[in-house]
């Protein structure tokens, strides 16, 4: 994800980032014009805007390995900001345990991002700048969609869109099994799948119509969609998709 990120924002830019992985890292440095640092506390000496692109499970890792950096360039009063998109990992968190009120931005993209057509929540703390938030949401909407929401939201946010493609990448794969079934090749049952998901989801957004009635404008008396619609109601396919995002939902409010 931190790669999708900085691909979109790459152009003009000035981008330096570490990884674990110091071959992979060579390999993205020189496919996006970045510059790869030595360690993690480089990074936090002379970044601007520090992306926080690792798992939960390791955050508070990282976080106490650069936290000597960050304090320090607080006191000179020119504090980075960090932006963080761990999930589970509320802002007060993280100031916790750098133990500073150091600006920070938590974001939450998905998958599609890396493809430039994700979804990403943004929601930062007092101690950051307005102008600084904005530069933030410049440079990461060449990865999709930008929208600021209150934290209390996050983790709703990181069931419904952050975990959500997943689920549809389920549905993709079953409507496919389904054309097979009805005698489609492989191929083009995958492809009509997946654009019949893009297309609908188009729909949705570029007519404002509710799901419900643009549903009901497919749906015939007595024809072949309404006996589909039946099938999936059998089989609790909304109450089914409803505890999938809650499960997910609440997994992010245990990390936490």
């Amino acid at each position: 994800m931190g790669f999708a990120l900085m691909k979109g924002a790459s152009t003009g830019t000035n981008i330096f980032f570490t990884d674990v992985n110091t071959e992979r890292a060579l390999i993205t440095a020189d496919s996006i014009g970045a510059k790869v640092l030595e360690s993690n506390l480089e990074a936090a000496q002379k970044g601007d805007f520090i992306f926080l692109a690792v798992k939960p499970q390791v955050l508070a890792q990282v976080l106490v390995e650069i936290a000597p950096a960050l304090k320090k360039r607080l006191d000179s009063g020119l504090p980075p900001v960090l932006v963080s998109m761990a999930a589970g990992w509320p802002i007060s968190k993280i100031q916790s345990v750098i133990k500073a009120k150091l600006p920070v931005v938590r974001i939450m993209p998905n998958t599609p991002a890396l493809i430039g057509r994700g979804m990403i929540a943004l929601s930062a703390s007092p101690e950051v700048p307005e102008e600084k938030i904005t530069e933030i949401e410049i440079f990461i909407s060449s990865a999709g969609v930008v929208d600021r929401v209150g934290e209390h939201y996050m983790d709703a946010v990181t069931g419904l869109s952050g975990s959500g493609p997943a689920f549809v990448y389920m549905f993709i794969e079953a409507m496919a099994d389904g054309g097979v079934l009805a005698g489609l090749p492989r191929d083009k049952a995958l492809r009509y799948a997946a654009q019949t998901v893009i297309g609908a989801a188009a729909m949705v957004q570029e007519t404002g119509k509710h799901p419900g009635e643009l549903k009901d404008m497919v749906t015939s008396p007595g024809g072949t969609t309404i006996e589909g619609v039946t099938a999936l109601e059998d089989r609790a396919f909304r109450g089914a998709v409803i505890s999938a995002v809650e499960a997910a939902w609440k997994r992010s409010v245990e990390l936490s």
